[in-house]
């Protein structure tokens, strides 16, 4: 190398910044971020590195000797089974002449195996450079590495890359992760690749948290774990990285969503025992003649994380052979049960019912059950009947609390909701609530008839759902009230998506009206006390309602008694701070 190139590479160093579960505040793995370029070299940025080593065709021999300080400092964090996120150049792949292996050697040298480092390769780049990470991906996984995908959703390759790449973790950009608790479109693009992620079993990281509503936006989307400053800043100082963050188990603690009606119920998970990861060939043929009704065996590691399943067909075929057990015996043949490890499909059981229902139904294998973890460790496993009885019991909880015609939830989960959201009120946060009530619908139905007006009822669900953000709460109180609530949206965005609504009911309704009724804008019948008179064609009114700390003296029926008397006959949504 040349002699440029090792003065400079004297001057770098590392920084690390945690990457913790999101559910429990622990940490998992440290991200390796270079340092000093700027200070110690006449680099203008690391990217400027990167550049000029790859002009000069050094780009691997620099890598290398940077990832060999990377895992040096790494091995004086005094945490067990932390992992590290070492990023590599997409270009590297083009590098001529690379010896094999010396990620292995530095990582021996160290005291260290393979399953401590994940290789992070960034989305970003030129098309060339994306074929390239495709090569990577592969290159690394098949020699038994963990692969991250970083920055994910910003780069060119975008969803065929997900498909296709099979990595182990993928990393949100921190663009869709700023301020993602008050942009809808955010929150939309988030949960759908979370959901994806997950039905192929990747684990997803939230990147550049940094405040705590966006912390519980993740949280409440899915999100594996999280990375930010909300957690650290990135340090060059080893010691200060620790076993778990106490700002985030705060945060977790003060959140206290009862989230135990839709959480997997442990009766429906059978603990099958499982093998650790360097068990002999030998030992897995007994295991399945000491235990003739499994057909599976999970795989784990020395910290009881899953890291696959073993089925009994696919070594069937040497177990039963004349010389199987002999052969499995001998060392030199076949020393651990690596090569059998399948991808399990498994769920997180702070994940909840609904979910694991969702991807277990999703999955296209012919899958005997799912397995549960917890914080990625082993915990059992659900099989097929018991996810069929998890299912129809859900079923019947949902259909017992929801609105027979609009299928949305009723008044019980209303109760609950507001119940939930006070909890949640601090001194220096709200949250919003809509009710939505029509106008002259009595007269609509007298004229039209019972079943247009359950149609227009339909139309008003539709709307909801359909402009309204995912994780908006819509129920519908009985005949032609509605209920929204709505978390982290300031008021001025709720006003938005009222005003919205009722515009586009107003003139979708027209499509239940006779022609001459709409040409009037009016229809004629008898009101209440039987009187003829016009009435104007159907609109929606809406009031809503803002819930600060003092509101936590109010119940369920005062609350909704003010909404429908401030939300009666008028046209614009109206505010009401209670």
């Amino acid at each position: 190398m040349l002699q440029k190139w090792i003065d400079i590479l004297k001057e770098l160093d590392f920084a690390f910044q945690p990457i913790i579960h999101t559910f429990t505040g622990k940490i998992y793995a440290v991200e390796a971020l270079l340092r000093n370029v700027e200070i110690a070299t006449d680099f203008h940025n690391i990217q400027d590195l990167f550049d000029t080593a790859f002009e000069d065709d050094l780009l691997y021999q620099v890598d290398l000797e940077l990832r060999r300080k990377a895992i040096k400092k790494f091995k004086k964090i005094d945490i067990e089974n932390i992992k590290l996120f070492y990023n590599l150049d997409n270009r590297i792949i083009y590098s001529k002449n690379c010896p094999q292996g010396q990620t292995a050697k530095i990582l021996e040298e160290n005291g260290l195996k393979k399953d401590a480092i994940y290789f992070e390769l960034s989305e970003k780049g030129s098309m060339i450079e994306q074929n390239a990470l495709s090569s990577m991906i592969y290159k690394y996984k098949n020699d038994g590495y963990s692969i991250a995908i970083d920055d994910f959703g910003i780069g060119i390759s975008g969803l065929k890359l997900l498909y296709y790449s099979e990595a182990n973790i993928i990393k949100l950009d921190r663009f869709f992760v700023t301020n993602i608790n008050t942009d809808s479109k955010k929150k939309l693009f988030c949960s759908s690749i979370i959901d994806m992620a997950h039905t192929m079993g990747m684990k997803v990281v939230a990147e550049g948290v940094e405040t705590k509503e966006e912390y519980y936006t993740c949280k409440n989307m899915g999100v594996d774990f999280i990375q930010g400053f909300l957690v650290q800043r990135p340090t060059l100082i080893t010691q200060e990285i620790t076993e778990s963050y106490k700002n985030i188990i705060k945060f977790l603690k003060e959140d206290r969503r009862d989230n135990s009606k839709n959480s997997i119920d442990k009766s429906f998970i059978e603990d099958i025992k499982p093998l650790h990861i360097d068990t002999s060939l030998h030992d897995l043929f007994l295991y399945f003649k000491e235990h003739p009704y499994n057909t599976f065996v999970p795989i784990i590691d020395n910290y009881k994380h899953l890291k696959g399943v073993i089925y009994e067909v696919d070594v069937k075929k040497i177990s039963y052979s004349q010389y199987g057990f002999s052969l499995a015996k001998n060392t030199s043949y076949c020393s651990n049960i690596c090569k059998y490890i399948k991808p399990a499909l498994s769920v997180e059981s702070t994940w909840g019912i609904d979910k694991t229902l969702e991807l277990y139904n999703m999955n296209e294998t012919d899958s005997k059950g799912i397995f549960v973890t917890n914080a990625n460790k082993y915990e059992g496993f659900i099989n097929v009947n018991s996810l069929l009885s998890l299912s129809h019991k859900r079923n019947l909880e949902i259909a017992k609390n929801q609105n027979p015609l609009s299928k949305l939830p009723g008044n019980n989960q209303i109760e609950e909701f507001i119940h939930k959201s006070f909890k949640l009120i601090k001194d220096d946060n709200t949250f919003h609530m809509l009710y939505f009530d029509f106008n002259d619908f009595k007269p609509f139905n007298d004229t039209y008839g019972f079943r247009q007006g359950d149609r227009a009822i339909l139309i008003f669900t539709e709307i909801l759902q359909k402009y309204l953000p995912l994780n908006s709460f819509i129920a519908h109180v009985g005949g032609d009230d509605f209920f929204v609530g709505f978390s982290c949206l300031k008021y001025e965005e709720v006003y938005e998506y009222a005003l919205k609504i009722q515009k586009e009911f107003k003139h979708s309704i027209k499509n239940l009206y006779e022609k001459k009724d709409i040409e009037n804008g009016y229809i004629t019948c008898y009101d209440r006390f039987n009187v003829q008179r016009k009435f104007e064609l159907l609109s929606v009114s809406c009031a809503i309602i803002e819930i600060s700390l003092n509101s936590k003296k109010k119940n369920f029926d005062y609350i909704l008694g003010i909404i429908k008397k401030s939300s009666k006959k008028i046209n614009f949504p109206v505010g009401i701070c209670i």
